[in-house]
């Protein structure tokens, strides 16, 4: 991947350069003076590497394409390549390429040999740049389940931007910080914080009298000692995950907890009875003593 200048500056004529990218040439143009020196199919690391050339020195790779890098795979569904560069540069968008001029450019890290945002601030401008609001919460819960950053890290990448907008974010990133880590626990953290019920906390290890493990459910109640599992048909069905969530099962009856199962769609399409059901459920767990067990 060369721009037209690079061959031009070792003597080639911009003729020749011309015939080669036309029709039935050995070359392509993928962007305005940028030259693949095949006549194939660009691939997405000709495309990035391509981005990067049309916007010049000191640009940085961000977005999906970035986070494809770091090895994030709940990503939204683009074709684009982001590009950060200087505030005062003058380049615009062409083609695949989607150039962001920004006044707070991070430090690059390298991502097989090309400069690559850090994982909270290609998150948020990943985020900036998609409509569906779960699939922001997809790619959020990810790169924090996955350990490839920490809820805080969104929260001070947030705080330093003050762009227009970011109370959106800011909005999808609370049931994050409250310890969701789907799309579907973030449905039940707003279910629940919207409804009149005690206090709860999500995905805390539960362990019993002797210390031993019990599970770490989706939603936790202290107070009562009671378990919310929010558990999906695909997460849970086939040998392995039949057998495992049994088990779990199994060691919530033996400790004395109460447990709820709740199916990920009922959050939306029957809320109001998801919440009776926790009321009952949690009022079931009022009735009889709380058992020895704590939170780790």
């Amino acid at each position: 991947m060369v721009t037209a200048k690079q061959l031009e500056a070792i003597g080639m004529p911009r003729r020749t350069i011309s015939r080669r990218c036309g029709p039935g040439g050995t070359w392509r143009m993928l962007l305005p003076g940028i030259v693949l020196l095949q006549n194939g199919e660009p691939n997405e690391e000709h495309k990035i590497q391509a981005a990067l050339l049309h916007a010049g020195a000191d640009s940085i790779l961000t977005g999906v394409r970035a986070l494809e890098r770091y090895g994030l795979r709940n990503l939204p569904d683009t074709t684009e390549v982001h590009v950060l560069v200087p505030s005062d540069r003058s380049v615009a968008d062409s083609g695949f390429v989607h150039v962001e001029r920004s006044r707070r450019l991070p430090k690059p890290r390298p991502r097989s040999g090309v400069p690559t945002a850090p994982v909270p601030r290609a998150v948020l401008d990943a985020a900036r740049r998609t409509p569906d609001r779960d699939a922001v919460t997809a790619l959020m819960t990810e790169s924090v389940q996955r350990g490839f950053c920490l809820p805080r890290a969104l929260t001070d990448e947030l705080d330093e931007d003050r762009r227009a907008g970011n109370e959106l974010l800011r909005s999808a990133l609370l049931p994050i910080l409250g310890g969701a880590r789907s799309v579907a626990e973030a449905d039940a953290w707003h279910l629940w914080r919207r409804s009149d019920l005690p206090d709860c906390q999500w995905n805390v290890k539960i362990f019993d009298a002797n210390g031993d493990y019990i599970a770490k459910p989706d939603g936790w109640c202290d107070e009562l000692a009671f378990a919310w599992e929010i558990d999906s048909l695909g997460y849970h069905a086939g040998d392995d995950g039949f057998r495992t969530t049994l088990a779990r099962n199994a060691r919530y009856a033996a400790a004395g907890i109460v447990v709820l199962q709740t199916l990920p769609s009922r959050l939306r399409s029957e809320p109001a009875k998801v919440v009776a059901e926790l009321r009952a459920a949690l009022e079931s767990a009022r009735l009889r003593p709380r058992p020895d067990v704590r939170v780790g």
